[in-house]
């Protein structure tokens, strides 16, 4: 039995969707009875808490394999070490941690905090795979449409640095094959797609997927703070966000290979597939409605 935590998350609903469709017994953790009515038929859904101890015994019962992945929030280590002390203790073969590119080498922000869960399933013992992927492609709509049909142009302090994106199905696929062990055990993935742009290039693509004009201002980080604060976002998250920056500023996310080719055994899905599939996010406010 495989166990897909994080279920109803932007990354681990579709690494359910892909341990749905090639395994056999799936079982999948939802926090609320709501989200876990929206299984998708075929798998097990459970109900825990990575902050309720007991309830993931429950959810751990029978289980060999475990996808482990939790939201970018400062209780991250506290939360994801609770998971691993209890895939432990129930006997658990195997886990594949969902952390993030720069765990290796940058302290700061998010990968600071997914570095400590590195650490820390190392220490249990068990059989693991980490995976640390780069910028995710469906982050350029969540984070960039909206200015970019409002206005036309998207604003962040970047300057001229590179992000290889990649899909976060492609991740799913990976995820999957590792969850099996064998060759993936005591193995870190780390994940970048098959070009680094920079943003003023991203500006040109979406431009050209989309028909219309779209302008990438490169602003201060101290007015991108501002409006980030401004919008109700916590402090926490606003500096983990410039932080995290600050590491593709450094030339972080700008590193290219075969490796995620290699792994899914097919070519990953490229920017321009990705802008052409979702043009419509980034027309008008109208075209859009």
């Amino acid at each position: 039995m495989i166990l897909i935590t994080g279920a109803s998350g932007s990354v681990g609903k579709v690494v359910l969707q892909e341990a749905n469709r090639k395994e056999s017994k799936v079982r999948a953790m939802y926090r609320s009875k709501e989200e876990a009515a929206k299984a998708p038929s075929g798998c097990e859904a459970v109900l825990a808490d990575y902050s309720d101890k007991q309830s993931l015994g429950n959810a751990l019962n029978g289980v060999t394999s475990v996808y482990v992945v939790c939201s970018p929030i400062p209780q991250l280590v506290e939360l994801e070490s609770n998971m691993l002390d209890a895939c432990k203790e129930a006997g658990v073969k195997h886990v594949v941690l969902n952390s993030a590119l720069g765990a290796g080498d940058y302290a700061k922000s998010f990968p600071g905090w997914h570095r400590k869960v590195e650490d820390k399933l190392k220490a249990t013992k068990m059989s693991y795979t980490i995976l640390r992927p780069n910028g995710f492609l469906q982050n350029i709509v969540a984070y960039n449409a909206p200015s970019i049909r409002a206005q036309g142009a998207f604003y962040v302090a970047m300057g001229d640095a590179r992000v290889s994106y990649l899909d976060v199905g492609d991740i799913a696929v990976v995820a999957v094959k590792a969850l099996q062990g064998g060759a993936h055990a005591g193995k870190t993935y780390e994940l970048n797609g098959p070009e680094a742009i920079s943003n003023q290039e991203l500006a040109k693509r979406i431009s050209k997927a989309a028909g219309r004009t779209v302008n990438y201002v490169d602003i201060p980080e101290s007015a991108q703070r501002g409006v980030m604060l401004g919008l109700g976002m916590p402090e926490w998250q606003v500096t983990a966000l410039l932080e995290l920056q600050q590491y593709y500023k450094q030339g972080g996310g700008a590193k290219t290979d075969g490796l995620l080719k290699t792994l899914i055994e097919r070519a990953p899905m490229t920017l321009d597939q990705y802008l052409t599939a979702n043009a419509r996010e980034f027309r008008d406010q109208a075209a859009s409605a």
